[in-house]
């Protein structure tokens, strides 16, 4: 494939300009953010899941579908929130590591975005590859990635790095190789 574009999009995005089109879009109109929440089925109980996401009301819903066309991936959906909007809301949302990491991280590095978001991007960035080394799935990588994840978007201290799970070691293996369950969800549901 000789194009440029992340996806290989047609002709109508291959026109000169459209890239920066997407980059002022996205400058304005989208957000980059890694949210940590609990997740009991995760080998330390807590998820990371980067995002990368535009929003834009159901009149330009279009726009969205454009993104995802040239973007090659992703979703376009129905958002929940309203806010004081006076129309539905609709998202364009990548959320999968391999597109971050093949897609949507290649793009924003080679077509750099001129706001302060720039700034939450570097570290999205940084987080999606240190998850695509699998720094996510040790308790010193969840921290690190917690720290600069509470970084981005003026967020609220993480609840990962607050709880009491993160704070102490994980206990060691018994003897038959298990991993002891944390005593705190031991008895959750009883």
């Amino acid at each position: 494939m000789c194009s440029d574009n992340p996806s290989g999009a047609d002709n109508q995005q291959e026109r000169p300009g459209f890239e920066q089109w997407v980059v002022g879009f996205v400058d304005g109109e989208g957000c980059f953010s890694v949210p940590i929440f609990r997740n009991r089925t995760c080998r330390l109980g807590w998820q990371v899941q980067p995002e990368f996401t535009v929003v834009q009301g159901a009149r330009s819903v279009q726009v969205l579908h454009l993104l995802k066309q040239f973007f090659g991936c992703g979703q376009v959906g129905r958002n929940g929130r309203h806010d004081n909007h006076r129309e539905d809301l609709f998202h364009f949302r990548v959320r999968a590591l391999r597109d971050q990491v093949d897609r949507v991280v290649p793009f924003f590095e080679a077509n750099p975005l001129r706001t302060a978001k720039r700034d939450d991007f570097v570290t999205f960035a940084a987080v999606v590859g240190l998850m695509a080394q699998e720094h996510h799935l040790t308790l010193e990588g969840l921290r690190r990635i917690a720290g600069m994840a509470q970084s981005m978007n003026r967020r609220k201290p993480s609840r990962f790095l607050e709880s009491s799970e993160a704070i102490r070691q994980p206990p060691p293996l018994t003897e038959g190789g298990e991993d002891m369950v944390l005593a705190s969800w031991r008895h959750e549901g009883d």
